[in-house]
């Protein structure tokens, strides 16, 4: 039996039951790709009803205000991914009278979209003869081959790509992806992998070499920059607080957060009252001050790590800009906000 034809048979006995798979359209396939793509399905399965529930068609999302998704989306990091599929929505109702693209070749005109969504849509849901890589799919291939080329350099992308499309001997090409990518989800895991009852045991390269731990191979990270950031809690004797919404590319694009007041290293109270975007801050002398966490908050994203502490200023504040405490989550703030908010006793605030 075929590589191809194992897989499917193995993925036809585990009927794992997922929401997306419940039909072929191309818009909830879609959304469920783009969650999963940074995102374990145990997390994403949550966040996909929800958003399906928000917008169960691509006109409704289009449609949508920009700050609604993200508010749905907020937890999930990779902000992009969110503001990409907004875009794509209103491209694909003001630019194509809101016909879902059904070819690879017009799916990667989608932004957001690239090589593995594209793939995966067309696969599942136009039966087009498109293999899907992506970290499950390396690990199988690159373990089952015994093949040692980096899988995120030039060369390795390449690589697997033609190989697995090669391997796509079927006539439902979107069933065969769901099951290789299943089957390094579930069985050919990263860690501690039971081989024993692998379908492909029988010729896996990587178990006869003893080298299931060493593969797939990744070139070297690049290095971690590390930032600290300083959020500044404003509370007033009115219960009110002031969130800024972050502009410019970067983190959080467009996401709420309280005033941030970034520092080359992590300051204390002597520092941070001496800052001018501190005074700035501040409309009175008769503020108090404290830290909530002692300990930096560590928040760890792809390629940064930011070391941050949340400083509760209670003052008798008139800004402008001021809103309700408990309009704060109305808001889309990043999950590191998002936490503070979550275990900061605004309640106890309301009434001392």
């Amino acid at each position: 039996m075929s590589f191809c034809n194992l897989l499917e048979e193995w993925y036809l006995s585990v009927d794992r039951d997922l929401p997306w798979r419940k039909n072929k359209n191309p818009y909830s396939v879609w959304i469920s790709e783009i969650i999963l793509q940074q995102t374990r399905v145990a997390q994403g399965t949550a966040y996909y009803l929800k958003f399906i529930k928000s917008f169960p068609t691509v006109f409704d999302l289009a449609n949508a205000k920009e700050e609604l998704v993200l508010k749905l989306w907020q937890g999930l990091g990779y902000y992009s991914r969110a503001r990409n599929l907004h875009y794509a929505a209103k491209y694909i109702v003001n630019e194509l009278d809101g016909v879902f693209p059904s070819t690879y070749i017009d799916l990667l005109k989608l932004k957001g979209v690239g090589d593995y969504t594209a793939s995966a849509v067309a696969s599942i849901c136009f039966n087009e003869q498109q293999a899907v890589v992506d970290g499950n799919v390396y690990r199988v291939l690159a373990r089952y081959f015994g093949i040692a080329t980096p899988i995120n350099s030039a060369k390795g992308i390449k690589e697997f790509k033609i190989l697995a499309q090669s391997l796509l001997e079927t006539e439902d090409p979107g069933q065969y992806n769901q099951a290789i990518m299943d089957f390094g989800a579930l069985k050919c895991k990263p860690q501690n992998p039971n081989c024993e009852t692998c379908t492909l045991a029988g010729g896996c390269a990587a178990l006869r070499s003893n080298s299931i731990a060493e593969l797939p191979v990744k070139e070297k990270k690049i290095k971690i920059k590390k930032r600290y950031f300083n959020f500044i809690v404003l509370i007033t004797e009115d219960y009110n607080t002031i969130l800024t919404q972050r502009k410019g590319k970067g983190i959080w694009e467009n996401l709420y957060q309280f005033p941030l007041i970034e520092s080359i290293q992590s300051i204390g109270i002597d520092e941070l009252v001496v800052i001018k975007e501190f005074q700035n801050l501040m409309e009175e002398d008769d503020i108090s001050i404290q830290l909530f966490n002692t300990k930096d908050w560590v928040h760890k994203l792809s390629h940064q790590h930011l070391y941050t502490k949340f400083w509760v200023v209670r003052t008798k504040s008139s800004h402008s800009d001021l809103i309700s405490i408990n309009q704060i989550n109305d808001y889309a703030v990043p999950r590191l906000v998002d936490r503070f908010v979550e275990v900061y006793e605004f309640e106890a605030d309301a009434v001392s």
